[in-house]
């Protein structure tokens, strides 16, 4: 990717380049004359210090155009992320779709696909076992909150679940001041030092705007203590089309990206150089029900046009999508996931995390995880394109075969059969009618649940016993920190 470029944007374009131009002149203008708000003194302070100005009482800061233009250059275009063992893992900012399962529903699914409880531990060890089995998902991720675990746990304890159990690099996020330095602790234990952790990114950290323009104490600070340890910064920028955003989705990119540019250089003058996602996940608010559906095309729409703005950055991006509104797993959950999962990776994203999410992400159905990981192939295979070489296009096999002719039986075919043509797993039923009447006419929600039955006896990616014993004493440090008897969290995968 380049800086300040059309060259090197996707092929989806819902912008043209003049209008990209016009909404990054407009947010200049937007940070440097009304500004955004920051409830955090020290962010204040950082902040005046780099060049801005600040009305202390207000906590509104503005930003000089060439201080948001230095940090959009300081910021990588591409950054390596490692998994646990530490080894490189992937890099964002290439031509990778990485998908990821949503983050922090209350509730889970249950396995009839009718009605709703609370998620708990063994929710989210089968999550993080289904997320370490399945190819299709590239990133763990909090996916579920575990209601058996305080509040004042925040996210710490999901992270330690995650590193218990697989390799791959997570998406996570902090609810509190504290959340943050707990976390590190966390991935020092597994890598042995402050350098290692800032070295060998390992985690992405969500941080999110309240709509319009502010940045809370929390959210400040998280981002001040992601920049210092050299955490790679999410912002998620929270679009609420009507309500806490312009109803137009022009105005609501437009918005996306003064909030996004204002995290990103607190991010940057703090450590310049910081890896950083230009994320988000707008929303729009229907006047009929008062809902906020995530998953509505007006959403989708305005993931695809600030994704420009990123990618005009030369930023890695992030959105919402591959997740459904509807509450069961039902015809609406799949068109919703499949066009949206479609869209964002037409668009360009890096990151796309929703897997598996039902209900504005306060649901989560691990057989719908499993669903989507299909879909996540059908979208990797639309990627992959159409291979035209001469062999491809087979102009002298087709003259062999002349008028009438068949292919079946060629050489050719059983060459190229198997890249050519998507084979999805047992989920998708591909049976006449009748093989499928007479194997029990099984629904795809009851396949599901029969892989998922085959996926628990997966063996995972246990730590090794001196690395899993340092993260036990790294999570007790932090169940103390926050105030919970270190007694009533389980130390176990």
């Amino acid at each position: 990717m380049s800086k300040f470029s059309f060259k090197t944007l996707p092929g989806l374009r819902l912008l043209t380049n003049g209008q990209i131009r016009q909404i990054h002149e407009d947010a200049l203008d937007l940070l440097e004359h009304v500004g955004v708000c920051f409830e955090c003194d020290q962010a204040l302070e950082i902040l005046t210090a780099s060049g801005c100005s600040a009305d202390k009482e207000s906590h509104i800061v503005k930003f000089p155009p060439a201080l948001v233009l230095k940090s959009i250059e300081a910021a990588p275009e591409r950054f390596k992320l490692y998994d646990r063992e530490g080894n490189v893992y992937t890099e964002l900012g290439g031509d990778k779709v990485h998908f990821a399962p949503c983050s922090t529903p209350a509730n889970i699914l249950t396995r009839d696909n009718s009605e709703i409880r609370p998620s708990t531990i063994e929710d989210m060890r089968l999550i993080v076992k289904a997320t370490d089995s399945l190819p299709q998902i590239d990133l763990a991720a909090t996916s579920v909150v575990c209601s058996e675990i305080p509040v004042e746990m925040g996210d710490t304890y999901l992270y330690y679940l995650i590193m218990k159990g697989t390799r791959k690099p997570f998406i996570g996020g902090a609810i509190d001041i504290p959340g943050v330095r707990r976390s590190h602790d966390l991935i020092k234990s597994l890598f042995g030092s402050d350098r290692a952790v800032r070295e060998k990114p390992y985690c992405i950290f969500d941080i999110c705007p309240s709509p319009p323009l502010k940045w809370s104490q929390v959210t400040s600070r998280n981002i001040i203590d992601c920049a210092g340890f050299g955490f790679p910064v999410e912002t998620i920028s929270l679009p609420l089309s009507g309500t806490g955003s312009p109803v137009t989705q022009a105005g609501s990119i437009l918005q996306h990206t003064v909030e996004s540019l204002s995290g990103l250089v607190l991010d940057q003058v703090i450590n310049p150089g910081n890896p950083y996602v230009y994320g988000g996940a707008p929303v729009i608010f229907d006047m009929r029900t008062t809902t906020t559906p995530m998953s509505a095309m007006d959403a989708v729409m305005i993931s695809c046009g600030y994704a420009l703005m990123g990618k005009y950055y030369g930023l890695p991006t992030h959105t919402y999508a591959a997740q459904t509104d509807a509450k069961i797993v039902d015809y609406q959950a799949g068109f919703e996931t499949g066009m949206s999962a479609l869209l964002a990776a037409q668009a360009g994203f890096d990151v796309v995390s929703g897997v598996g999410g039902l209900n504005y992400v306060t649901d989560f159905s691990v057989e719908k995880l499993l669903m989507d990981a299909e879909i996540i192939n059908f979208v990797n295979r639309y990627l992959k394109g159409i291979t035209v070489t001469q062999d491809t296009l087979a102009k002298d096999l087709i003259a062999r075969a002349g008028p009438g002719g068949d292919f079946l039986q060629s050489s050719h075919t059983r060459r190229w059969f198997r890249q050519e043509h998507h084979m999805p797993g047992p989920i998708v039923d591909r049976l006449d009618r009748g093989t499928w009447e007479a194997n029990g006419r099984v629904e795809v929600f009851d396949r599901a649940k029969t892989e998922l039955e085959k996926l628990k006896r997966h063996p995972g990616h246990p730590l090794d016993q001196r690395k899993s014993l340092a993260l036990d004493c790294a999570m007790v440090t932090v169940a103390r920190d926050a105030g919970v008897d270190p007694a009533t969290i389980p130390l176990a995968f």
